[in-house]
Protein backbone atom coordinates (compact mmCIF):
# COMPACT_ATOMS: atom_id res chain seq x y z
CA UNK A 1 0.00 0.00 0.00
CA UNK A 2 1.56 3.24 -0.95
CA UNK A 3 1.98 5.94 0.95
CA UNK A 4 1.19 9.46 -1.01
CA UNK A 5 2.35 13.13 0.47
CA UNK A 6 0.38 15.67 -1.33
CA UNK A 7 1.87 18.84 -0.72
CA UNK A 8 -0.78 21.98 -1.68
CA UNK A 9 -3.58 23.52 0.11
CA UNK A 10 -4.93 20.77 2.31
CA UNK A 11 -7.94 19.12 1.89
CA UNK A 12 -11.70 18.65 2.67
CA UNK A 13 -12.50 15.38 4.05
CA UNK A 14 -16.29 15.78 3.74
CA UNK A 15 -16.10 16.49 -0.11
CA UNK A 16 -18.19 13.92 -1.50
CA UNK A 17 -14.68 12.84 -4.10
CA UNK A 18 -11.93 12.39 -0.63
CA UNK A 19 -12.18 9.05 0.83
CA UNK A 20 -11.59 10.65 4.59
CA UNK A 21 -11.16 7.27 6.00
CA UNK A 22 -7.88 7.09 3.64
CA UNK A 23 -6.63 9.96 4.98
CA UNK A 24 -3.74 10.90 7.62
CA UNK A 25 -3.23 13.48 10.15
CA UNK A 26 -1.89 15.82 8.07
CA UNK A 27 0.20 19.12 8.64
CA UNK A 28 0.44 22.60 7.97
CA UNK A 29 3.61 24.58 6.91
CA UNK A 30 4.12 28.52 6.88
CA UNK A 31 5.86 30.58 4.27
CA UNK A 32 8.80 30.76 7.75
CA UNK A 33 8.87 27.23 7.24
CA UNK A 34 6.86 27.17 11.07
CA UNK A 35 5.45 23.42 11.19
CA UNK A 36 1.19 23.63 12.32
CA UNK A 37 -0.35 20.07 13.38
CA UNK A 38 -3.81 21.46 14.24
CA UNK A 39 -6.19 19.73 11.91
CA UNK A 40 -7.67 23.15 11.25
CA UNK A 41 -4.99 24.32 9.71
CA UNK A 42 -4.86 21.78 7.21
CA UNK A 43 -8.49 22.56 5.69
CA UNK A 44 -8.80 23.02 2.14
CA UNK A 45 -10.09 26.60 1.96
CA UNK A 46 -9.58 26.75 -2.01
CA UNK A 47 -10.56 23.45 -3.47
CA UNK A 48 -7.43 23.03 -4.86
CA UNK A 49 -5.55 20.53 -2.96
CA UNK A 50 -8.99 18.63 -2.59
CA UNK A 51 -9.42 18.39 -5.93
CA UNK A 52 -5.33 17.23 -6.36
CA UNK A 53 -5.83 14.76 -3.51
CA UNK A 54 -9.51 13.34 -5.04
CA UNK A 55 -7.70 12.73 -8.08
CA UNK A 56 -4.94 10.84 -6.79
CA UNK A 57 -7.66 8.98 -4.80
CA UNK A 58 -9.72 7.98 -7.94
CA UNK A 59 -7.01 6.10 -9.54
CA UNK A 60 -5.35 5.10 -6.29
CA UNK A 61 -8.09 4.28 -3.83
CA UNK A 62 -6.06 2.17 -1.31
CA UNK A 63 -3.38 4.53 -0.87
CA UNK A 64 -2.69 6.61 2.64
CA UNK A 65 -2.88 10.47 1.78
CA UNK A 66 -0.60 12.91 4.17
CA UNK A 67 -2.08 16.21 3.15
CA UNK A 68 0.77 18.73 4.05
CA UNK A 69 -0.33 22.46 3.13
CA UNK A 70 1.51 25.27 1.93
CA UNK A 71 -1.22 27.28 -0.01
CA UNK A 72 -3.19 29.14 1.76
CA UNK A 73 -4.17 32.55 0.30
CA UNK A 74 -3.71 31.05 -3.59
CA UNK A 75 -1.32 29.06 -5.39
CA UNK A 76 1.47 30.70 -4.23
CA UNK A 77 3.98 29.23 -1.32
CA UNK A 78 7.32 30.31 -0.11
CA UNK A 79 10.16 28.01 -1.37
CA UNK A 80 11.21 27.45 2.24
CA UNK A 81 7.54 25.93 2.26
CA UNK A 82 7.99 23.89 -0.52
CA UNK A 83 11.27 22.30 0.78
CA UNK A 84 9.65 21.47 4.77
CA UNK A 85 7.09 20.13 3.23
CA UNK A 86 9.19 17.81 0.85
CA UNK A 87 11.52 17.36 4.42
CA UNK A 88 8.30 16.32 6.60
CA UNK A 89 7.36 14.06 3.70
CA UNK A 90 10.54 12.21 3.78
CA UNK A 91 10.50 11.90 7.48
CA UNK A 92 7.11 10.66 7.70
CA UNK A 93 8.60 8.19 5.22
CA UNK A 94 5.71 8.76 2.51
CA UNK A 95 6.54 6.57 -1.19
CA UNK A 96 4.96 9.13 -3.25
CA UNK A 97 5.64 12.73 -2.46
CA UNK A 98 3.19 14.88 -5.29
CA UNK A 99 3.77 18.33 -5.91
CA UNK A 100 1.68 20.21 -8.12
CA UNK A 101 4.13 22.86 -8.73
CA UNK A 102 7.58 24.45 -8.07
CA UNK A 103 9.69 27.22 -8.71
CA UNK A 104 11.42 28.71 -11.43
CA UNK A 105 14.12 30.59 -9.27
CA UNK A 106 17.23 29.04 -9.76
CA UNK A 107 18.64 30.24 -6.96
CA UNK A 108 16.36 27.56 -5.01
CA UNK A 109 17.83 24.49 -6.98
CA UNK A 110 20.61 23.43 -5.10
CA UNK A 111 18.31 22.76 -2.03
CA UNK A 112 16.17 21.23 -3.94
CA UNK A 113 18.70 18.79 -5.41
CA UNK A 114 19.83 17.79 -1.99
CA UNK A 115 16.09 16.75 -1.18
CA UNK A 116 15.55 14.94 -4.16
CA UNK A 117 18.78 12.81 -3.73
CA UNK A 118 17.44 12.33 0.04
CA UNK A 119 14.62 11.14 -1.35
CA UNK A 120 15.93 8.44 -3.92
CA UNK A 121 18.07 7.23 -1.63
CA UNK A 122 15.42 6.81 1.16
CA UNK A 123 13.25 4.90 -2.21
CA UNK A 124 10.56 7.76 -2.50
CA UNK A 125 10.02 9.66 -5.53
CA UNK A 126 8.95 13.06 -5.79
CA UNK A 127 6.45 14.14 -8.51
CA UNK A 128 6.24 17.35 -9.65
CA UNK A 129 5.66 19.46 -12.50
CA UNK A 130 8.33 19.48 -14.64
CA UNK A 131 8.48 23.50 -16.24
CA UNK A 132 6.19 26.55 -15.90
CA UNK A 133 5.19 28.66 -18.62
CA UNK A 134 8.34 27.26 -20.35
CA UNK A 135 10.74 27.80 -17.63
CA UNK A 136 12.27 24.63 -16.25
CA UNK A 137 10.75 24.01 -12.27
CA UNK A 138 12.03 22.83 -9.52
CA UNK A 139 12.24 20.07 -8.27
CA UNK A 140 10.52 18.83 -11.18
CA UNK A 141 13.40 19.01 -13.51
CA UNK A 142 15.53 17.68 -11.07
CA UNK A 143 17.02 14.05 -12.69
CA UNK A 144 16.34 12.33 -9.13
CA UNK A 145 12.76 13.57 -9.71
CA UNK A 146 9.51 12.34 -12.02
CA UNK A 147 8.72 15.83 -13.50
CA UNK A 148 5.47 15.75 -15.64
CA UNK A 149 4.05 18.11 -18.44
CA UNK A 150 0.63 18.69 -20.09
CA UNK A 151 -0.89 16.92 -23.03
CA UNK A 152 -4.46 17.84 -23.26
CA UNK A 153 -5.34 15.16 -26.03
CA UNK A 154 -4.41 12.00 -23.32
CA UNK A 155 -7.22 10.66 -21.87
CA UNK A 156 -7.62 10.96 -17.94
CA UNK A 157 -5.53 8.51 -16.12
CA UNK A 158 -3.42 7.16 -18.86
CA UNK A 159 -0.29 8.89 -18.90
CA UNK A 160 2.48 8.80 -21.65
CA UNK A 161 6.39 9.01 -21.56
CA UNK A 162 7.23 12.25 -23.61
CA UNK A 163 8.94 12.17 -27.13
CA UNK A 164 12.00 13.56 -25.85
CA UNK A 165 11.55 11.33 -22.86
CA UNK A 166 12.40 13.79 -20.49
CA UNK A 167 9.37 13.59 -18.97
CA UNK A 168 5.41 11.72 -18.53
CA UNK A 169 2.65 13.75 -19.90
CA UNK A 170 -0.81 13.37 -18.68
CA UNK A 171 -4.22 15.14 -19.00
CA UNK A 172 -4.56 18.47 -16.74
CA UNK A 173 -8.51 17.71 -15.99
CA UNK A 174 -9.24 16.31 -12.48
CA UNK A 175 -11.85 14.35 -11.36
CA UNK A 176 -14.95 15.49 -13.48
CA UNK A 177 -18.27 17.09 -11.69
CA UNK A 178 -21.74 15.68 -12.91
CA UNK A 179 -22.55 18.46 -14.69
CA UNK A 180 -20.13 20.78 -14.89
CA UNK A 181 -17.86 21.40 -18.18
CA UNK A 182 -14.11 20.62 -18.00
CA UNK A 183 -12.33 23.71 -18.85
CA UNK A 184 -15.03 25.24 -15.98
CA UNK A 185 -13.46 22.98 -13.15
CA UNK A 186 -9.94 23.53 -12.00
CA UNK A 187 -7.79 22.22 -14.59
CA UNK A 188 -3.78 22.45 -15.22
CA UNK A 189 -0.45 20.83 -14.54
CA UNK A 190 -1.32 20.50 -11.00
CA UNK A 191 -3.66 17.53 -12.48
CA UNK A 192 -1.43 16.23 -14.59
CA UNK A 193 0.85 15.33 -11.58
CA UNK A 194 -1.91 13.90 -9.34
CA UNK A 195 -2.78 11.39 -12.31
CA UNK A 196 0.72 10.56 -12.74
CA UNK A 197 1.11 10.39 -8.58
CA UNK A 198 -2.10 8.53 -8.64
CA UNK A 199 -1.20 5.73 -11.83
CA UNK A 200 1.81 4.82 -9.64
CA UNK A 201 0.67 4.23 -6.67
CA UNK A 202 -2.07 2.05 -7.91
CA UNK A 203 0.73 -0.21 -9.62
CA UNK A 204 2.90 -0.03 -6.71
CA UNK A 205 6.50 1.31 -9.05
CA UNK A 206 9.24 2.11 -7.41
CA UNK A 207 11.83 4.88 -8.58
CA UNK A 208 12.26 7.02 -11.26
CA UNK A 209 13.52 4.92 -13.93
CA UNK A 210 10.66 2.22 -12.92
CA UNK A 211 8.06 4.80 -14.07
CA UNK A 212 9.86 5.71 -17.27
CA UNK A 213 10.11 2.67 -18.20
CA UNK A 214 6.72 1.48 -17.39
CA UNK A 215 5.50 4.69 -19.73
CA UNK A 216 7.71 4.16 -22.26
CA UNK A 217 5.86 0.59 -22.84
CA UNK A 218 2.59 1.60 -22.86
CA UNK A 219 1.45 1.63 -26.49
CA UNK A 220 -1.37 4.03 -26.97
CA UNK A 221 0.03 6.58 -28.92
CA UNK A 222 1.37 10.07 -27.34
CA UNK A 223 -1.06 12.47 -29.14
CA UNK A 224 -4.09 11.89 -31.49
CA UNK A 225 -3.13 10.63 -35.11
CA UNK A 226 0.61 9.93 -33.48
CA UNK A 227 2.76 6.85 -35.09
Amino acid sequence: MAKVAVIDSGVHPTHPHIMAERLLPGISVLANGTVLTDPRETLDKFGHGTAVTAAIQELAPQAEVLPIRVFRDGLRASARALATGIREALEAECDLINLSLGTTNPQHAEVFALLAEEAAERGALIVAAFEAEGQPCWPGSLPEVLGVGLDWDLPRGEPRLSPDHRMVMASGYPRPIPGVEPRRNLYGVSFAVAQVTGWIAARGLSGRDAVMAACAELRTPLRAGAD
